[in-house]
């Protein structure tokens, strides 16, 4: 991918958003989420599960940087959210601007999400809404969750990950879920639809999930307005 036609991450980029970019990302309304078990994977330094705490909603973060300290990972997503920051006025054409305004709102998004994450998951309790785990195997029970949100991984990184691990990891969500399983983005860091989306649709539809594209009310990758909803 040449430096003008994609975006640039090395390994996958820890950093984070908010609830509010949760709520436009997956067309949530807030109130949907009450009296339900959510799951958000990978979760990263997102705020989502700190403010849905606070709104009374039973939320889990399951993510492999769980295992390290708050030093760590302030420093990581520190770095890796410089990283994005330089990219972002560089490479401003490839984004569509109407959520963010300008590419140093989207920086004070990212440090926002970040800093009140890193809040939480040093807090007291914090190790029960905060799961190291990793796709496709996850530490829960069968049927664990109402509603799981994965956002900005699967597909995203679809030149790192093949379609088995997306085959696998789509079937071990829908696992641990009972109603819903909703996934966004659908494009690669190269903005363009993913590689695997065609075939794992088609595989979900063949194992009875039902599996459909959904437009949201969300776009900052250009063409990002679907996410993929399907039920266990």
């Amino acid at each position: 991918m040449s430096d003008s036609t994609a975006f640039e991450v090395t390994d996958c980029a820890v950093i984070g958003r908010t609830f509010e970019e949760y709520a436009a990302m997956f067309d949530l309304e807030p109130t949907e989420l009450e009296g339900r078990r959510v799951l958000d994977c990978p979760s990263g330094v997102a705020s989502f599960v700190a403010t849905a705490t606070e709104r009374g909603i039973d939320a889990v973060g399951a993510d492999v940087v769980y295992d390290r300290s708050v030093t760590e990972l302030e420093r990581r997503c520190r770095e890796d959210r410089e990283s994005v920051g330089e990219q972002l006025s560089k490479k401003r054409a490839l984004f569509e601007w109407s959520f963010y305004g300008s590419p140093a709102e989207r920086r004070r998004y990212l440090r926002r999400a970040a800093d009140r994450f890193l809040e939480d998951y040093a807090s007291d309790g914090a190790g029960d809404r905060y799961v190291g785990a990793a796709l496709p195997s996850l530490p829960f029970d069968r049927d664990s969750f109402s509603l799981v949100f994965s956002s900005h991984f699967l597909f995203l990184y679809g030149d790192r990950f093949g379609e088995a691990f997306h085959r696998e990891s789509l079937r071990e969500l829908a696992r641990v879920a009972t109603d819903e399983v909703r996934v966004y983005p659908l494009q690669g860091l190269d903005a363009e639809p993913s590689v695997h989306l065609e075939s794992v649709v088609s595989m979900l539809a063949d194992e009875g999930y039902e599996p459909t594209l959904e437009t949201v009310p969300f776009e900052f990758q250009s063409g990002s307005t679907e996410m993929l909803v399907y039920s266990p």
